[in-house]
């Protein structure tokens, strides 16, 4: 078998049943925006699989970015391809370099260059040790997420994901890239309910925090400035003047875009245009004032939270969904899973609640590797050749 080797149907056919039934190591690739990420798990088990994280290994490219208020491309790619050789080195020095069964690389969706950039590496290494590869879906990844065991519990290799989860659920990613509402009738079973037209929820974050002077990424920028806003009453009475600033002044009310519409769709841009209006039309003195940045990052930071919760609930009592799962990197925001949480008990309390620690639901390979068993089990490996980028890939 040479270099340019591909499996036929039928090999993929017998390799898979050769090590369908052991316990397996899977090395995953994760390429998609500007984290360069590269993970090995070890899983095992059919009808309750089990994982064990060996290593998980992102490069952030956050740095490099600030300074153009978002991701550029092709700077992007170009970072991937100088860091990839670099992380792969460290998890599998990390993992004590295991001998791996299966390779799982992202293809979409997300930037195209960038998502070129993690094929063309897990190819090689395909063609090199005349491994199969499985094709994996970045919104898929980002639900199977809740699949990986909490980090407090990561010394314990049993951790079986069959006994907290309960179908049909609602799915809702949300992230810099995407806003999505997901009906998941099981693994691999999907129906988008409902996406955003325009902005996704943090790609709003982003453009508010610029607007405020805050930095990218505006995710954590705006919830750190939200967090120092309290709204009890007595501190609302207490609020008198702060350098010469009345606190009326900057009493704000912003929009909640869409959330009465009978569509399970989002729009955040006319959100990130009303922040613009308000603060362009506040005095100098007011809209450089830190109270005024705090307050307009915690409404802005409420109005999203709202729209959210209030859809994702609305879907699953149509649906009768028995839990309730969140993904992405917004779902890392520390007010949004505590409010959820809060929602989900008062009205639909015997609704489970999933949601990744901190650490899964910005992008990372471990969920890529997750999926890619899934997949694994119902044979959806492929010959090297097979696999491309697809930058608008649904799931």
């Amino acid at each position: 078998m040479g270099p340019e080797y591909n499996y036929s149907k039928q090999e993929i056919e017998k390799k898979q049943a050769v090590i369908y039934n052991k316990k397996m190591i899977i090395l995953a690739i994760e390429t998609s925006c500007d984290d360069t990420c590269v993970a090995l798990v070890k899983v095992g088990g059919r009808k309750s699989p089990s994982f064990k994280i060996l290593s998980n290994i992102v490069s952030s490219q956050v740095k490099i970015h600030q300074k153009w208020g978002g991701v550029y491309p092709t700077l992007a790619k170009r970072e991937h391809q100088k860091n990839l050789p670099i992380v792969f080195k460290k998890a599998f020095k990390e993992a004590q370099n295991p001998k791996i069964d299966l390779i799982a690389v992202t293809i979409g969706p997300g930037l195209e260059p960038c998502l070129w950039v993690g094929i063309h590496f897990a190819r090689e290494i395909a063609k090199k040790l005349h491994l199969l590869i499985l094709p994996i879906n970045h919104i898929e990844a980002h639900i199977v997420a809740n699949w990986l065991p909490p980090i407090r519990k990561m010394a314990n290799f049993r951790f079986l994901i069959s006994k907290q989860i309960k179908f049909p659920a609602i799915c809702l990613v949300v992230s810099g890239g995407h806003t999505q509402l997901i009906l998941m009738k099981n693994i691999g079973k999907y129906k988008i309910l409902g996406e955003t037209r325009d902005d996704a929820a943090g790609e709003c974050f982003d453009k508010v925090a610029r607007i405020l002077g805050l930095g990218y990424p505006g995710g954590p920028a705006i919830a750190a400035m939200a967090a120092k806003v309290r709204r009890t009453k007595n501190e609302e009475t207490k609020r008198k003047k702060s350098s010469g600033l009345q606190a009326s002044d900057f009493r704000l009310h912003l929009p909640r875009p869409m959330i009465y519409q009978k569509n399970y769709d989002f729009s955040f841009s006319g959100l990130k245009t009303a922040v613009l209006y308000d603060y362009r039309n506040r005095t100098h003195k007011i809209r450089k004032s830190k109270k005024y940045i705090q307050e307009m990052a915690n409404e802005a930071q409420q109005a999203v939270i709202d729209v959210l919760i209030y859809k994702t609930l609305k879907a699953a009592k149509e649906y009768k969904a028995k839990t309730i799962i969140l993904g992405g990197g917004v779902a890392a925001n520390t007010e949004l899973r505590k409010q959820f949480k809060e929602k989900i008990q008062k009205e639909i309390p015997n609704t489970k609640y999933l949601i990744p620690d901190t650490k899964y639901c910005t992008d990372n390979a471990a969920m890529v590797a997750a999926t890619a068993y899934y997949h694994w089990l119902r044979k959806k490996a492929k010959g090297w050749r097979n696999i491309e980028a697809e930058a608008n890939l649904r799931i």
